[in-house]
């Protein structure tokens, strides 16, 4: 038995913004429910709170069942983790502190090697075994091979920043959907993942007995797996929730008659509302002139009271306004030219044209390379001029290589980073960062620079600093820095990965409206259906071209 009771959840941001109002819903027994919005309506938030990770304001959280955890930092782990201390970050509380504690005593016996250090790390060996740690290493074995193809004792050591966003989201859900806990929660497990692991996930979530609640904006796993949708919809005092009992393919539907009848519920509200203050002023006024007015006067005044006490129906959710513009510019009509490309240690040579207009889908399995394809074009292409620059300051790794590939006259470049770490940004406050302007674009004012941030949905958050914002927010963020730089080659590296429903839907809309090419690395097939060709990068190490997404390409063979 596993289930989640959320019963009237507040939750008041420090600057006394309330963000959660009145949250209640349950996750049922067994069930696999998601839990989807708008960004920045709290959905990481309340997954803190159902964890312990945050206290609420008000109301309580009831569950069963022993809770395993992938939080949303999970695929951008860039510090000094190992491939081990990942997969004791989704361990039960118990066993992780019976790791921690090997690893500490380990470090005191190198720095002190006395009795009394030898004697700590002994006990926390036998604390590791008590604690079923040698069991749950002969479950990481099998876990190491399915996501990296390495087992255990090869991969333990191995730096977490050395895999991909999506090798470390396979590592950790492979240890949760095989580990012991009966409820899982899984903040955005999709991100980071290629098709042909949206698709394992799929069939884990459908095949899973464990209770799963899950934050997705992929529509197709929405589609395929959720069989419950939560959803926070802002309102004016912070979000609330709704529930729909059915999958993704009934939900547009159900949320469009729930709000149609709500429209209609509040119209017949406000009439009636109108009616009674109509009523009671007119009884005022004759109670003023006819003293056997008065007892009508105070009914009258008594049923408006009661009236407004009840209060008016569920208000409509506050709808996002997203309207995204990406301009571009006219350049030469070879925009991109390889010419014996070879990506070093990761793809073979190959050349390609990609021509003035193209929107290109960049597939293929996590670590082939699909990135470094897209940061080297970043950074200008091999000895790039000075027009070739990189249009913001972002910070882009060297990408080693032979071969050539060049830009075209007027082409410069504009990077969608897939894991949003700009250090160029930090401490800085929207407004002041669309104000200040930099060497790549000019200042706004500010009224102009909160005009463009209205346009994001981002109005609300203008003196935020850019490092609070949630994922989807920087992601809104960076799309309307790359429309400000006058960017006319537009390199996006899964940019659709942490955007809500409606802000994909308004990328998709911009992206077909903007003058320029179009380079996006994406493994979310709802939105690659809008691009026109595709270049995949394929197992065996070559890049070959297609008129179709291709999502079955497996992980590329090459030593490891």
């Amino acid at each position: 038995m596993a289930h989640i009771d959320v019963s009237g959840i507040d939750y008041f941001l420090s600057d006394g913004t309330q963000l959660l109002n009145g949250v209640t819903f349950k996750v049922l027994d067994g069930t696999k429910t998601a839990l989807i919005g708008p960004n920045g309506t709290g959905k990481t938030t309340l997954f803190r709170i159902i964890s312990g990770d945050l206290t609420p304001d008000e109301g309580v959280i009831g569950r069963s069942g022993n809770m395993g955890i992938m939080r949303q930092f999970v695929g951008q782990v860039r510090d000094g983790s190992t491939v081990r201390d990942l997969l004791v970050s989704a361990a039960p509380p118990a066993l992780a502190a019976a790791a921690h504690e090997v690893d500490d005593a380990e470090l005191a016996m190198v720095e002190h090697d006395d009795e009394p250090s030898q004697m700590r790390y002994a006990q926390a060996i036998v604390d590791w075994g008590d604690a079923g740690g040698y069991d749950v290493e002969t479950v990481w074995d099998e876990v190491c091979m399915a996501a990296l193809g390495l087992p255990f004792d090869r991969a333990q050591h191995r730096p977490a920043s050395s895999l991909s966003g999506g090798e470390q989201k396979r590592l950790v859900l492979e240890a949760l959907f095989a580990g012991p806990d009966d409820l899982l929660l899984l903040d955005e497990p999709d991100n980071y993942l290629d098709v042909p692991g949206k698709r394992w996930l799929e069939d884990k979530l459908n095949e899973s007995k464990k209770t799963v609640f899950f934050i997705s904006h992929d529509r197709e796993l929405l589609n395929n797996a959720a069989g419950r949708i939560v959803t926070l919809e802002p309102g004016i005092n912070g979000a609330g929730a709704w529930v729909h009992g059915g999958g993704f393919g009934s939900y547009v539907e159900a949320r469009a008659d729930r709000n149609a009848r709500f429209e209609e519920l509040r119209k017949r509200w406000d009439e009636e509302h109108v009616k009674l203050k109509e009523l009671v002023n007119m009884y005022k006024n004759k109670a003023a002139f006819r003293s056997d007015m008065a007892n009508r006067y105070h009914a009258a005044q008594t049923r408006l009271a009661k009236f407004l006490e009840i209060g008016p129906p569920e208000a409509l959710p506050i709808e996002q306004n997203v309207q995204m513009r990406l301009k571009g510019g006219r350049t030469a009509k070879r925009a991109v030219v390889a010419e014996q490309l070879e990506l070093t240690g990761l793809m073979k040579p190959f050349s390609t044209e990609i021509w003035f207009g193209d929107r290109v889908g960049v597939l293929g399995s996590n670590g082939s390379g699909k990135s470094h394809f897209l940061r080297l074009l970043a950074t200008g292409g091999t000895d790039p001029e000075r027009e070739h620059l990189p249009v913001s300051d972002v910070e882009i790794a060297d990408v080693p290589h032979e071969g050539t590939v060049k830009l075209g006259a007027r082409i410069r470049p504009g990077f969608f980073a897939q894991t949003h770490v700009r250090p160029d940004l930090l401490g800085k406050t929207l407004l002041e960062i669309l104000h200040r302007g930099d060497e790549h674009r000019s200042g706004l004012g500010r009224e102009a620079a909160a005009g463009a941030l209205d346009g994001y949905g981002l109005a609300g958050q203008s003196e935020q600093k850019y490092e609070s914002l949630s994922g989807g927010q920087q992601a809104r963020f960076q799309i309307l820095l790359l429309q400000l730089s006058g960017a006319t080659l537009l390199l996006l590296d899964e940019p659709t990965d942490n955007l809500d429903l409606h802000s994909a839907e308004a990328l998709e809309r911009a992206i077909d409206h903007f003058e320029g090419t179009v380079l996006a690395v994406t493994h979310d097939r709802w939105f690659a259906r809008t691009f026109d060709r595709f270049l995949v990068f394929g197992s065996d190490g070559k890049v070959y071209e297609s008129a179709q997404p291709v999502w079955d390409e497996k992980r590329v063979e090459r030593v490891r």
